[in-house]
């Protein structure tokens, strides 16, 4: 284990709230702590029901914040030591403008590219594929800048403070990277705190096995609540299943071990040569994570966020995260403006 690292980061007014810390990004606050931790935010997804528009640069915060924003708080204020993007080479420019110049004030940041050509040796492109390769294969674009474990999270999701708390505290003080399997956590959200209003959504619903553990994610689509009250989606077979309302769903939050990113690069080729000539195909972090335990190549701890998560699934959805951001604001969770001018 490394010797006690210092590491800071930048706060304008740091004071407490009943049982939690608020501060603005821009004063410095410092901490000793064993070990490091990064955060990979996925950015690279194309935005296709967001009216065509790029839905991870949105401004939804009183001062013209993003979704983004407040995760990279949150994830400052939780422990975490850097800031990793993955993003598309062509919206680097509007990026770096709207959210990564400013936060690389505040933050160590650095850049990964998502490109659909990034294939190993010996494969190409198929004519006419413009869909990115998936999650699992943005990871991969990382792995030159990990050398320590680390947490992953979607651009256009609002997670809440709890969940980085809780992946973090885990990274740092549960983490067993000399297990013969992978040790993973994941940042498990009740369903029915991540519902949209303005239609369904597709969720990935937990099974949960002795001691918290994770034993399966089935992908659950069209989920929406009735106007009886119930929850029901559609599972992988097409057949219709209702959802319990405290059903545990995967968002996407989860914390890796550094050598994970070397199982996801060698399963990668594999992959390829069943799924690779399929032009919606994608390599996707969840299905590897699951079929990866079904092996008995790795273990889940799920860890339970009662957070509410919100996020732009559709254009509709803009004006509730404002108005959500802003109750948030309004009850003292994060200050008006995150950033000094």
């Amino acid at each position: 284990m490394d010797k006690s690292a210092e590491f800071s980061y930048t706060f304008l007014e740091y004071e407490l709230l009943p049982g939690r810390a608020q501060g603005v990004i821009g004063r410095s606050f410092k901490e000793d702590r064993m070990k490091k931790t990064a955060l990979v935010i996925m950015a690279a997804g194309i935005g296709s029901r967001f009216g065509g528009g790029i839905k991870q640069l949105a401004r939804l915060g009183p001062s013209g914040e993003i979704i983004m924003d407040y995760s990279v708080h949150d994830a400052l204020e939780a422990g975490f030591d850097r800031i990793i993007f993955i993003i598309r080479k062509e919206i680097e420019k509007d990026f770096r403008e709207i959210i990564g110049d400013r936060i690389a004030k505040a933050a160590d940041c650095s850049y990964a590219f998502q490109e659909t050509t990034m294939l190993p040796e010996g494969f190409s492109l198929p004519e006419g594929r413009t869909k990115p390769w998936g999650t699992a294969h943005a990871l991969i674009q990382v792995r030159e800048q990990i050398d320590c474990p680390f947490a992953v999270i979607n651009a256009d999701d609002f997670y809440g403070r709890e969940g980085f708390h809780l992946i973090h505290d885990y990274l740092v003080e549960e983490m067993d990277e000399t297990k013969p399997y992978a040790d993973i956590c994941m940042a498990g959200y009740i369903i029915g705190n991540t519902l949209s209003e303005n239609g369904s959504v597709n969720r990935g619903i937990c099974k949960m096995g002795a001691g918290s553990y994770l034993s399966e994610i089935q992908e659950t689509y069209d989920i929406k609540k009735g106007e009886d009250g119930v929850i029901r989606g559609i599972d992988f077979a097409g057949k219709e299943v209702l959802v319990p309302e405290k059903a545990i769903v995967s968002m996407n939050m989860f914390g890796l071990p550094e050598k994970f990113l070397d199982t996801l690069i060698r399963n990668f080729p594999d992959w390829l040569r069943e799924h690779g000539q399929e032009m919606k195909s994608e390599y996707l972090l969840p299905q590897e994570i699951d079929r990866l335990m079904r092996e008995g190549k790795a273990k889940v701890r799920v860890l339970e966020d009662h957070d509410r998560w919100f996020g732009v699934t559709y254009a509709e959805d803009k004006a509730l995260v404002e108005r959500s951001i802003r109750e948030l604001v309004e009850a003292g969770v994060y200050p008006r403006a995150l950033y000094q001018n």
